[in-house]
């Protein structure tokens, strides 16, 4: 991992600002993590937001829904593989510090996967996986809509990342799964499984 890029002027501006906007909030969310029990659970909420709680949601849906549950985890598949070429390519461009790197009373409550924090990946796949997920089986609503929540506020918590980063990942992501439903309402893989 390459540890430093060198950031365009204008970029390098407009989040030296955003930074010291959300600097309070992202410090007082980040004081949260001090207690043991609040760090443990949202550790263990971002761990299962890297992937682990999707993936064993998805690989239950064509145990339990079939050819409609398989055609929905290829849709999803598609958007999640968008999604990581979308906000790697954006953290790699903008090269934005993690709060924990650029400020000394933040944090750093668990580790980092990479080293920039502009857009969160992990909210913007929740985000995208939250809507398939409802949109496909309504009744999956209610157990992954407040999991995505979660999962974008554990990254503020855990010192990964400003409110702005959450913010905007959470709106590609939104962006992603809806466009994806404007193009294929039934799923892009509906008529080739069923």
């Amino acid at each position: 991992m390459e540890l430093s890029k060198t950031i365009q002027p204008k970029a390098a501006l407009l989040f030296n600002k955003a930074d010291r906007f959300e600097l309070t909030l992202c410090q007082r969310l980040n004081r949260m993590g001090q207690y043991t029990s609040v760090r443990l659970f949202f550790k263990s909420i971002s761990r299962l937001g890297d992937g682990v709680f999707w993936y064993c949601l998805a690989l239950s849906l064509p145990l339990f829904q079939g050819a409609a549950g398989l055609a929905a985890v290829g849709h999803m598949m598609v958007t999640g593989l968008l999604c990581v070429a979308i906000y790697s390519q954006l953290k790699n461009r903008l090269v934005r510090q993690r709060p924990f790197i650029s400020w000394d009373d933040i944090r750093a409550h668990t580790a980092p996967l990479d080293l920039y924090s502009f857009p969160s990946g992990h909210t913007m796949n929740a985000v995208n996986f939250a809507v398939l997920f409802s949109v496909f089986f309504p009744a999956l609503f209610w157990l992954v809509v407040p999991f995505a929540l979660l999962v974008a506020l554990s990254r503020v918590i855990l010192g990964m990342h400003y409110p702005t980063d959450v913010l905007v990942g959470a709106a590609i992501g939104l962006l992603i799964s809806y466009l994806s439903l404007v193009l294929w309402p039934l799923g892009m893989f509906a008529g080739i499984v069923m």
